[in-house]
């Protein structure tokens, strides 16, 4: 497939190393963030930036973006300078997390302008999108799929969920709500064990030994919680949304979320106390400060 000349709006942490492996396949890129410092490598590697997502979508076919929150997305789709306003753009790829009902608004929004909207959220962090090896749930029409599969391609692993606006979007969210869960089991388990003396590191390495072991064991508590870094990588505010919206779907559809209405308070707790951009692994500090014990290596 000969390289494209590629849009990208949202070239912060996710977005930024998803715009750089772009780069690297031989992409031809024009970009749109408002803050400076994220535009500024890549416009160093032959970028070119604009000023607005209506000028990205006039010069482009082929519109990608990463963005923190469905109203932000929406916005930059279909605002007065919006990707809609573009006199070039015929494909909107989101790789944005906003839930079924804001991806749906997204492509009856640009459907109406002959666009089609690609719903694409990813998942696996900051080194996943710097590695390549996000795992990628596409929903649009199959033959676009199939067209978009090696753009896609540069930045991860290729699912096609289905060719409707939002599959892909609930996929996501079922995804992160596990995600969620599991940090959240795993912190209330081990600062249980820790206040009844156990070593956390130990108790890790069996954990992951045994039947016990999920994402929280595996990876973030090895290399965020039982550091104190705190640094993986994804906001717990970010996460508080997309469990939110996971519950909002879920309620739609009439499933109950008993336990993931349990996972929502405790992140909204996290929030609260440790700040929006908190790091989502200090979720264990609200358990440790409630049992009066602290989880290091």
């Amino acid at each position: 497939m000969a390289k494209e000349h590629l849009g990208f709006i949202g070239v912060g942490r996710m977005g930024g190393p998803m715009a750089s492996r772009l780069l690297d396949a031989g992409h031809a890129l024009t970009i749109c963030d408002q803050n400076d410092k994220a535009v500024a490598p890549l416009v160093a590697r032959g970028a070119q930036r604009a000023a607005t997502p209506a000028a990205v979508a006039s010069v482009v076919e082929t519109v990608l973006v990463s963005l923190p929150t469905p109203p932000v997305v929406q916005t930059v789709a279909l605002g007065l300078d919006g990707v809609v306003a573009g006199s070039k753009v015929k494909t909107f790829i989101d790789l944005s997390t906003t839930g079924p009902r804001t991806a749906i608004a997204v492509a009856d929004g640009l459907r109406a302008r002959g666009i089609t909207a690609v719903d694409a959220p990813v998942s696996g962090g900051i080194g996943g999108a710097e590695k390549g090896t996000l795992a990628i749930m596409v929903s649009c029409p199959k033959e676009l799929a199939t067209r978009l599969r090696p753009i896609v391609e540069v930045l991860g692993k290729f699912f096609f969920i289905g060719e409707k606006p939002g599959m892909g979007q609930t996929m996501k969210l079922a995804n992160n709500l596990l995600s969620a869960c599991a940090l959240a089991i795993s912190s209330e388990a081990i600062v249980m064990g820790v206040k009844a003396g156990l070593d956390p590191k130990v108790m890790i390495d069996v954990i992951n030994a045994g039947s016990g072991r999920n994402s929280a064991t595996q990876d973030k508590f090895p290399k965020a919680i039982l550091p104190r870094t705190f640094d993986f990588g994804f906001a717990t505010g970010l996460l508080y949304k997309d469990v939110m919206l996971c519950l909002e779907q879920a309620e739609a559809l009439g499933v109950p979320m008993i336990v993931g209405s349990a996972v929502r308070q405790l992140l909204g707790i996290t929030k609260a106390t440790q700040g929006f951009d908190s790091d989502f692994t200090t979720m264990v500090k609200c358990v440790e400060q409630w049992a009066g014990v602290e989880v290091k290596g």
